[in-house]
């Protein structure tokens, strides 16, 4: 049976560590971003052992679950002496399970960036790296700026999976909250309309951004 006053006694703990799930999957969007967009450029390299390399390993990631990944980050690496803590763990996991999702978004707005602004880059004498900065990617990355807030609004609801690595985030706390009095149902019914709290209006901020954009 339902307890409204039980649920409002376990809240304020839920809450507690709704901050740690943000964090999370805040630094694991930031490092998805960061590891995504270098994977796209290689993805697009003219030397065939990178853009390969690039492709097998996007494949690779895309293609292995995502709890298999925490696995081998928290509890395989410490075998060979690498030691990571249940949040970098859960970060580095986010992140570099994402940035293989991420990398094609950034490759799909590089490739929908006219071929006459290359060469417009070229006709000015703009190095690679001017070409990049001041000309290819303030046009390629805009215009999937939605998409990359969807795949945010993923990951946030990814993070329920980081308490196998004993991350201590929203279920983590509802599970520990259960087992210590053999109510779930309020622990975990509560985990759940926070998730949509936070994730529902997240969701129509990224429609408004992409329709703004669409207007721009």
């Amino acid at each position: 049976m339902w307890s409204w006053s039980y649920a409002f006694e376990i809240l304020p703990e839920l809450l507690k560590v709704l901050p740690i799930t943000i964090v999370v999957t805040v630094a694991g969007f930031g490092a998805a971003c960061l590891l995504g967009l270098p994977l796209a450029l290689a993805r697009r390299s003219s030397y065939k052992i990178v853009a390969y390399s690039a492709k097998g390993w996007i494949g690779f990631i895309r293609s292995t679950p995502l709890l298999i990944q925490l696995f081998v980050l928290f509890y395989a690496l410490p075998l060979y002496g690498i030691s990571l803590s249940p949040f970098l763990a859960g970060v580095l996991g986010l992140g570099i399970h994402y940035s293989t999702y991420l990398s094609e978004v950034f490759r799909s707005g590089i490739e929908a960036v006219p071929k006459g602004q290359w060469e417009a880059a070229r006709a000015l004498n703009f190095g690679k790296r001017l070409t990049w900065t001041r000309v290819i990617l303030p046009q390629a990355v805009p215009p999937v700026v939605p998409v990359m807030g969807n795949y945010f609004i993923t990951m946030f609801k990814e993070t329920p999976v980081l308490s196998a690595i004993t991350l201590v985030e929203l279920l983590q706390t509802a599970k520990a909250i259960g087992s210590g009095s053999f109510r779930y149902l309020e622990a975990f019914t509560l985990v759940g309309l926070l998730f949509l709290i936070l994730s529902y209006p997240s969701s129509l901020l990224v429609g408004k951004l992409e329709k703004r954009l669409q207007r721009n």
